[in-house]
Formats: structure tokens, C-alpha cells, sequence
């Protein structure tokens, strides 16, 4: 068997094609979608709902389709099925049980991260 890299050529022939592929597979990722499962044991984080802004790690603005949570944390749209979504959530009872701290807000210009989080960047 031949395990020698091909050659230079080759390679650059199938580089536009390589392209297109790696293009249009991230053009369709889902963006922000969550699901609420209904055990803490099949979440990917468990979120605590605060009353205020002021107590929130992050605060997160509910969007009715796809293509409006835009590929940010801060915007989530609620999915029925677990193998549509981005992140998987467990709304838990108390605060010290929670890996964030969640205020729902009613404007986009709310929404956004207050505190460092090491759950930035995973819900979308």
C-alpha cells in the first residue's frame, strides 16, 4: 500500500470543492436553539431563574424563530425535540444548584452577558 500524501496538485484541484463543503455545513448549524429536559442528569447546564437584571449571570431574551437568536447566548429559541437542539437545559429549584443565573428580559437591547460565565459561548 501507497501512504504517501498526494501530490500538490491534487490537493489544490480539490480545495474549491473542500470549500463549498466547509462553508455551507456551518452556514447550516442551528443557532441558539434549547431544549428543557426534564431530569438535572441530561442537561448540559443547569440554569437558576433571578427576578432581577442585577442578579443574573446572563440575561436572555426568548426569539419565536431560528433564525432570530442570530447564533448568540443571549437570545434562546426553545425547541421541542433534543436532536434540534444546540444545548440541552435543566431549570433547577435552587440557586446553589444551578451552573448560571438567568433573568428573562423583555427587549433585545436587555439581553446579554452581566458576569463571566464559563458557560459563555455554549448556547449557540
Amino acid at each position: 500500500m501507497n501512504f504517501a500524501p498526494a501530490p500538490a496538485a491534487d490537493r489544490v484541484r480539490h480545495l474549491p470543492l473542500l470549500l463549498f463543503f466547509v462553508i455551507f455545513s456551518v452556514r447550516a448549524l442551528p443557532a441558539g436553539n434549547v431544549h428543557v429536559v426534564e431530569f438535572a442528569s441530561q442537561s448540559d447546564v443547569k440554569v437558576f431563574v433571578v427576578g432581577h437584571e442585577s442578579e443574573a449571570d446572563l440575561c436572555v431574551r426568548r426569539v419565536r424563530y431560528e433564525s432570530q437568536a442570530g447564533g448568540a447566548d443571549e437570545f434562546w429559541h426553545y425547541v421541542k425535540y433534543e436532536s434540534q437542539a444546540d444545548v440541552r437545559i435543566f431549570f433547577v429549584e435552587y440557586e446553589s444548584q444551578a451552573d448560571i443565573r438567568i433573568c428573562f428580559v423583555s427587549h433585545d437591547s436587555q439581553a446579554g452577558w452581566r458576569r463571566e460565565n464559563p458557560f459563555q459561548g455554549r448556547f449557540h
